[in-house]
């Protein structure tokens, strides 16, 4: 009886020991670890602000090329779309009508001066006539007069002949510039140089740079020149680096080359409300061409010391955005935020955020105010590939 009683004493301490032994393991169970997340730490630096101004390229030189007479073509000395030197021949109109009455010029030239000739002789010999009053002095004004209208008569001769001259030279059409030709509005055989037929026969322009012309509204204009006025220079001052500009292509690519505003004009437009500006960027591949619709990417402002974190960072509901925060003891912190412009993925933050927080990055959805995280700090790298 004794040996039962012991045994059931042992079997009776097993069981106790068992049974405290799983409500510690399900005690355990029940408090489960903290919730892991990722955090990114405020960034405080000066951020310059852009803006994007839509805009088309020119050339530096866009030079229209006319036929300054009448008459059919006659031959095209060029390649279309191809670049050309300036005194390239370009044109020939056909010369025949101009060298006619280039003749005729010399001709009239010839009779002019044969008229010239008798009348300074009958001069020379009415002046001794005179002298010794052999012929009235009537005869003698009359000569003189004479001689002084066949001199003017050759001057005009003279200078119809250097008109039918450039008339002449005008058939035959040379580049102005170096440039890039492009297509010709004029065939050969067609008759050009009078409405309706072709005035402007090509353009050539010169791309080493190219202009691009935007518009700026009224405020965008004020917060330029205000901002350029506080650094002691011009919205168009080109040593300023501040005034450098982007050119971003159609692609989405950045264009290689900085460029500087040139030409702001007198006026802002009082139908629009807008201020034409001028752009100037090198072009030293001639990638760009006339034409192209293009975006300015110009600074338009400097913000001191902004806070800046990553846009997945930002909750928005209804228009209201806000960031949880670790505060102390780890304990997840509900802030509402006032945003400002966005910088590539980054959001700058205008309220609500100190320069010393850390942020929730990953793992948002699993947190709530108030519940303690394990939290752990990574360094954010932007995603925008820089082109």
């Amino acid at each position: 009886m004794k040996t039962i009683s012991i045994l059931t004493k042992t079997v009776l301490v097993f069981t106790i020991a068992l049974m405290l032994m799983t409500s510690c393991k399900e005690e355990q169970k029940k408090v489960a670890p903290p919730t892991a997340v990722t955090t990114v730490a405020v960034i405080q630096k000066d951020v310059p602000i852009y803006h994007d101004f839509i805009g088309q390229t020119y050339g530096l030189f866009d030079i229209p090329i006319r036929a300054r007479v009448q008459g059919f073509l006659e031959e095209i000395h060029f390649s279309e779309g191809t670049k050309v030197k300036k005194g390239d021949h370009l044109y020939s109109i056909d010369p025949q009508s101009y060298k006619a009455a280039l003749a005729a010029r010399s001709s009239d030239i010839a009779q002019a001066k044969t008229l010239l000739v008798k009348a300074e002789s009958d001069l020379n010999r009415y002046e001794p006539l005179a002298e010794a009053n052999a012929v009235s002095q009537s005869d003698l004004d009359n000569a003189k007069a004479a001689y002084e209208a066949s001199k003017a008569e050759v001057e005009a001769a003279e200078a119809n002949y250097r008109v039918a001259e450039i008339e002449l030279s005008y058939t035959e059409i040379y580049s102005p510039i170096d440039g890039i030709i492009g297509k010709t509005k004029a065939k050969v055989g067609e008759f050009v140089g009078q409405d309706p037929n072709p005035v402007i026969l090509n353009t050539v322009s010169d791309v080493s740079s190219v202009n691009v012309e935007f518009f700026l509204t009224e405020n965008e204009y004020l917060m330029f020149s205000k901002r350029y006025m506080q650094a002691g220079k011009t919205v168009r001052d080109h040593d300023n680096n501040e005034a450098h500009l982007e050119l971003i292509l159609a692609d989405g690519s950045i264009f290689q080359h900085k460029g500087v505003i040139v030409f702001v004009d007198r006026e802002i437009n009082p139908s629009t409300g807008s201020l034409l500006v001028q752009a100037r960027f090198p072009n030293p591949k001639n990638l760009i061409r006339p034409g192209q619709y293009a975006r300015v990417r110009a600074e338009v402002n400097l913000k001191k010391d902004a806070l800046i974190i990553p846009q997945s960072c930002v909750m928005e509901l209804q228009g209201q955005y806000a960031v949880f925060v670790v505060g102390d003891s780890n304990k997840i912190q509900r802030k509402q935020v006032e945003i400002g412009p966005k910088v590539d993925d980054y959001w700058i933050i205008d309220e609500g955020l100190d320069a010393h927080d850390k942020v929730v990055f990953e793992g948002i959805q699993k947190v709530r105010n108030g519940l303690v995280v394990n939290p752990k700090e990574i360094e954010y790298k932007s995603k925008v590939i820089k082109k």
